[in-house]
């Protein structure tokens, strides 16, 4: 039988695990993000401790690994001023004519469907800078954003 039609096992069709991806850039969070990160690597060190099957721990460890180096990499920069957009502001402005808000934060802590959205993200690299009353180019139209407020984010 030709060595095409042969199957050694189950294993050798599985798709390999790799480690997460870790974003480029500065591993900058909140005070919310770095809480959420630590919560994060407490619940699953418990989860390894009780674990007993060897792909669940596998998937475990790994996910600690990433969550560790995340932690350990972790920067809270300084608090904003308010006065411009940056990290750990709340933004509220129009985007072709629709009013949006949204908050600048960590990678790990984006959530779009919250309004978090990671300073990384090419919405917020459009907005990263801009002062109440400016405009911005944004997804290759002309003044597509005009900044009406900035604040700074509060701890929830």
């Amino acid at each position: 039988m030709s060595v095409a039609f042969r199957r050694e096992g189950d294993d050798e069709h599985l798709e390999p695990k790799f480690e997460h991806p870790i974003p480029v850039g500065p591993n900058w969070v909140t005070a919310r993000g770095l809480r959420l990160i630590k919560q994060r690597v407490a619940a699953l060190q418990a989860d390894i401790a009780a674990l007993t099957d060897e792909v669940a721990l596998k998937i475990a460890k790994r996910d600690l690994r990433y969550w560790n180096t995340r932690q350990s990499t972790a920067e809270l920069p300084p608090v904003p001023s308010g006065d411009k957009v940056e990290f750990g502001t709340r933004v509220t402005f129009l985007l072709n004519g629709k009013e949006k808000i949204l908050s600048l934060v960590g990678d790990d802590e984006a959530d779009p469907a919250s309004a978090l959205v990671s300073f990384s993200a090419p919405i917020s690299r459009a907005l990263i800078g801009l002062e109440v009353g400016d405009f911005a180019d944004f997804a290759g139209r002309e003044d597509a954003v005009e900044i009406l407020s900035i604040a700074v984010m509060t701890e929830s």
